[in-house]
């Protein structure tokens, strides 16, 4: 194919990002196009996680029958007004085959016939010179050319960068170039029989590639800087899972592997026997360095997006350590306008915190980023609805939202609900990335605001320092502080002005995350608003709100 098309939105890669972008263009009726280089959605699914079993939960039966909370525990089912089709009806494996989610996101995208042009690689893009002035004195901005390697030129008003990170990370270590790379290493484990094993890396890469050699390496010594983080203490899903920490076993319980705490001063290969020797600098002992003996080295260090495809007169910045696009509250790049980032590559403004890196998570910042997109270029108000101006209708909207929201849950900290209280009227606008909403409204994007509330879900202060099966832990009265010790998952309300944090309110954690009880958890909220979002309003219950 050759040619030159327009387009409004070019959406570049048909992962599940791009497939959940397509959706909710398709839903607006934009004018859009995904291309994707491979033969159908999900490519890197056809290869990456190597050992073929998702670690991203998939819960069919929950005991319960609303679609939004079943969400909390289906972590790979993208979003749909329809909701349908879903991962869950596919398997029922709590950690399913990857190849059962490459079908799927053909089912969904073929269910609502998105636009994808497959076997379509993009090979450059570049952006023309503007030409003459913007009628509002903006900066005028011209579009995108972007070239296929069929012969093909999109012209582009907007792109979409779904690509994920699609190159291996190569920490700058003398000599790692000579490690085999996780990407391509062999996954047969009888290739390393009786050998002497070491991983570079601390995360679920680096242990699941260790937990498939147990059976038949001699010795696996699994190495990174720092303490290793366990996910069910810091509940950030991208450090290890207890599905892949079986290596922890045989290190601690004396089956000659072993988890090294240090730096790699130096790779090099023997030319005489095809060793490795690696200097490794070690931390708990003053940083004494060791040269061992290896076998194999392989590198499971992550990746990082590709820029290359960028002309350099728009090429958008990178960030942590050139990994990541740098982005701005909108994941648009912060170089180059126009540009925005969804998937995988957001975990950018959420890094090691919440959950963009991952389905579950960056599902529900692609549906934000529309309702953006749609302000931004269609002139169309984010999806809210009015509530009266009292405390106890105020308390209701946010009960309700709280014991319901997915998108709250699994963005936990980042997303937030928001009561805009103007001037004439009481807005509640459901999820809003925190950040944006704060510039948003300090430049007047949701009208005149005289205060606003953010509902968000969050865990308690310092949890990830906190061994959560350690019964002797001190936890002060939950009661006596209106939940502000709970390390749990649990919603938080806070009063700014101006930007400007006033006061905040924490609901107490529950065992079963229902935060409905009257007496514990919505008459104190409701005191809480009366106080300080509605003084001057009469309240059936005017008792002192719990605050920090």
């Amino acid at each position: 194919m050759s040619g030159e098309e327009r387009i409004d939105y070019l959406v570049v890669g048909a992962g599940p990002a791009g497939i959940q972008a397509a959706y909710f263009l398709e839903r607006a009726g934009r004018d859009y196009l995904v291309v994707e280089a491979g033969t159908a959605p999900g490519t890197f699914f056809t290869k990456f996680p190597r050992h073929r079993t998702l670690i991203s939960s998939n819960k069919v039966h929950t005991g319960w029958d609303d679609p939004e909370l079943n969400l909390r525990t289906d972590w790979n089912s993208l979003l749909s007004e329809e909701s349908s089709p879903l991962f869950t009806e596919v398997t029922s494996r709590y950690f399913p085959p990857a190849d059962d989610f490459v079908g799927y996101l053909a089912d969904f995208a073929r269910t609502h016939e998105l636009r994808i042009r497959y076997h379509t690689r993009v090979t450059r893009i570049s952006r023309e010179a503007a030409a003459g002035s913007a009628a509002d004195g903006a900066t005028p901005r011209g579009d995108f050319l972007v070239h296929t390697a069929d012969g093909s030129l999109l012209r582009v008003k907007r792109l979409i960068m779904a690509t994920g990170v699609t190159r291996p990370y190569i920490p700058p270590i003398p000599g790692a170039e000579l490690a085999e790379q996780y990407s391509d290493v062999s996954v047969d484990p009888d290739d390393f029989t009786d050998q002497r094993v070491l991983i570079v890396g601390r995360g679920n890469s680096a242990f699941e590639t260790a937990d498939n050699l147990i059976e038949r390496a001699a010795v696996i010594h699994v190495l990174g800087p720092g303490s290793l983080k366990l996910a069910w203490q810091t509940h950030f899903v991208g450090h290890l899972r207890a599905v892949n920490n079986n290596f922890l076993d045989t290190y601690q319980l004396k089956s000659q592997n072993a988890l090294l705490d240090g730096e790699i001063a130096s790779i090099k290969k023997s030319e005489s026997d095809g060793k490795y020797h690696v200097a490794v600098k070690f931390v708990r002992v003053n940083e004494v360095v060791k040269e061992i003996s290896y076998d194999r080295v392989i590198m499971a260090t992550g990746f990082r997006f590709d820029a290359s495809l960028f002309d350099e007169e728009c090429r958008p910045e990178l960030t942590i350590k050139d990994r990541f696009p740098a982005q701005t509250d909108a994941w648009e790049s912060t170089n180059v306008p126009d540009v925005y980032f969804v998937g995988t590559i957001t975990q950018a403004r959420d890094f090691k915190k919440s959950t963009s890196g991952f389905i579950h998570g960056f599902r529900y910042g692609v549906r934000a980023l529309s309702r953006v997109l749609n302000r931004r270029y269609h002139d169309e108000q984010w999806p809210h609805t009015e509530l009266p101006a009292n405390a106890e209708a105020v308390a209701d909207a946010v009960v309700t939202r709280i014991n319901r929201t997915s998108a709250l849950w699994q963005m936990f900290g980042f997303l937030g609900d928001a009561v805009l209280v103007g001037p004439d009227a009481v807005g509640y606008y459901d999820e809003v990335p925190v950040d944006h909403l704060h510039r948003a409204v300090g430049e007047g994007e949701f009208g005149p605001v005289d205060h606003y509330l953010t509902v968000t879900l969050e865990y308690g202060a310092d949890h990830d320092k906190v061994n959560p099966f350690d019964v002797t832990v001190n936890r002060l009265s939950q009661q006596d502080t209106g939940g502000l010790d709970s390390r749990y998952l649990h919603p938080v309300v806070r009063l700014w002005q101006d930007g400007k944090l006033l006061t905040e309110h924490h609901l107490t954690e529950n065992l079963e995350n229902e935060w409905d009880s009257e007496d514990v958890h919505r008459a104190p909220l409701v005191r809480f608003l009366a106080t300080h979002l509605f003084p001057a309003a009469p309240t059936e219950e005017p008792a002192a709100a719990q605050t920090p």
